[in-house]
């Protein structure tokens, strides 16, 4: 760590490591994807290419970056390059993963049994706390402070199994967020609709900025006496360091906000899109199956006007026409 050039622009792009327990999680991970999608194109049934991509590319990619680009090479020297780490795990690579929606490409592709016990494992009680909302946000605004403002952060940095733990423990705390709010599957409570889902996640990126403001503006070094000790001759000062740390996990926080949520607007304006088409069908199933009018009668006040079945009857199809009248 001693013998580290520079930092530099070019050493960002050009310096890179073999993380080999990192690398098997990716290797597993697109393994696996990779293995549903040919499953299904087997069945003759298609997967959405771009979701692919994206699982591999900003998903996995973003994971690749994080622990053996530059970012890992340094990371034992300078702060900063730690805190984007931490970041890049913990809020944009279970973006890229989600936005591949592995869980339904999962459900789709197991055998039927599988498929079933998986549902049901999604469902459960488990598995339910922990992807609740406010559960999920918790969870990673918690991992987020404990590494930081206790001996673990310290610690991890001399251990590299400990060191490998941390970079799980982020990646799977951000994915219990993400990953249950951008599936197709029905993974939250049915309260969670589209527009709840939205204002979650804009609840969730104000709540994960607040550990790069507390690392920016916390007067006690994180890690002092690490980085002092290892902190090369051409470092900036370790506090300066540590506030351009909490400024970089900042504003990453901040962008990854919106990409989430126009994700989130897109599969809100696609699902109304198909529940209108769903019920236009159903419209015209139902007016072809209406009876003829019957003859109007006749009365002493005049003549008697039939009613039309969409004002008397109390059908999801009807009171969809008169809200609309």
């Amino acid at each position: 760590m001693e013998s580290l050039p520079q930092f530099s622009a070019g050493r960002l792009f050009g310096s890179w490591q073999v993380d080999v327990p990192a690398l098997l999680v990716v290797v597993l991970l697109g393994g696996l994807y990779g293995w549903g999608v040919l499953r299904l194109r087997r069945r003759g049934e298609s997967w959405p290419v771009a979701r692919t991509v994206v699982f591999g590319l900003f998903g996995l990619g973003t994971i690749v970056v994080a622990t053996m680009s530059a970012l890992a090479v340094y990371d034992r020297v300078l702060f900063w390059p730690a805190a984007v780490q931490n970041v890049l795990l913990d809020l944009i690579a279970p973006l890229g993963l989600a936005l591949g929606d592995p869980l339904r490409l999962a459900l789709r592709a197991l055998p039927e049994r599988a498929a079933a016990r998986a549902q049901g494992a999604l469902t459960g009680r488990v598995l339910r706390l922990l992807t609740f909302p406010l559960v999920s946000t918790a969870l990673v605004l918690t991992t987020e402070l404990t590494i930081y403002f206790t001996p673990y952060f310290e610690t991890a940095l001399a251990n590299d199994w400990l060191h490998q733990l941390m970079y799980l423990q982020l990646l799977l705390a951000g994915s219990l967020f993400v990953l249950p709010v951008l599936t197709r599957e029905e993974a939250l409570p049915a309260w969670c609709t589209h527009p709840v889902r939205a204002a979650l996640v804009f609840v969730d990126g104000v709540v994960d900025a607040v550990p790069g403001i507390v690392v920016m503006t916390h007067g006690t070094l994180i890690a002092g006496s690490w980085y002092l000790a290892h902190a090369p001759s051409w470092a900036p000062d370790v506090q300066h360091d540590q506030q351009l740390g909490g400024g970089a996990m900042v504003g990453i926080a901040e962008l990854v906000a919106l990409p989430f949520l126009l994700a989130i607007l897109v599969q809100w304006a696609r699902t109304e899109r198909a529940e209108t088409v769903a019920l236009d069908r159903r419209l015209d199933t139902e007016l072809e199956r209406v009876p003829p009018t019957p003859a109007q009668t006749v009365t002493d006040d005049g003549p008697e006007l039939v009613r039309p079945w969409w004002e008397t009857e109390n059908s999801e199809v009807a009171q969809r026409i008169r809200g609309q009248r």
